[in-house]
């Protein structure tokens, strides 16, 4: 019988699977709008007030690169737009279009749906827990991210 440790055993691979399965459904629900996971990452973040790419970036914790593809993708599809700041002409703000601006409560309406299916039969303080020790382990091997605030 071996000492050696199986597939099973590990929190990495059920966290995986657990990761994988809530980002497939949240994704197919999505799609429905033509929107991505990661789409919609960068329109709630700016919904919330998040408003440049660099902080969109550093806030979803992503490459500023990224979020200037995804605000691409989004532009194409006019949920997003890019404006010159009137304050410094070096900033540009993202702004929701009117389509986007509409969009972001049913797409996070769709987010609250997925958390619920997954996350619905943990009680508020087991939820709470759950929040607490991934907040943890997360932040042992990235720096702690602003919460939605802007």
């Amino acid at each position: 019988m071996s000492e050696t440790s199986g597939l099973h055993d590990h929190l990495g691979y059920w966290l995986r699977r657990l990761s994988d399965e809530v980002h497939s459904r949240f994704e197919a629900e999505l799609g429905k709008h033509d929107v991505t996971v990661s789409q919609w990452g960068v329109m709630i973040s700016v919904f919330h007030g998040h408003d440049t790419t660099k902080a969109v970036a550093a806030h979803m914790d992503i490459d500023p690169g990224a979020v200037s593809r995804l605000v691409d993708r989004l532009a194409a599809k006019s949920l997003m737009r890019r404006e010159p700041d009137a304050a410094s002409r070096r900033t540009v703000r993202l702004v929701l279009t009117r389509e986007g601006r509409a969009l972001v409560p049913v797409l996070a309406e769709i987010a609250d749906r997925n958390d619920a299916h997954y996350f619905g039969s943990l009680d508020t303080d087991q939820r709470r827990q759950l929040e607490e020790w991934i907040l943890r382990l997360v932040g042992e091997t990235h720096p702690p991210a602003a919460h939605d605030t802007p």
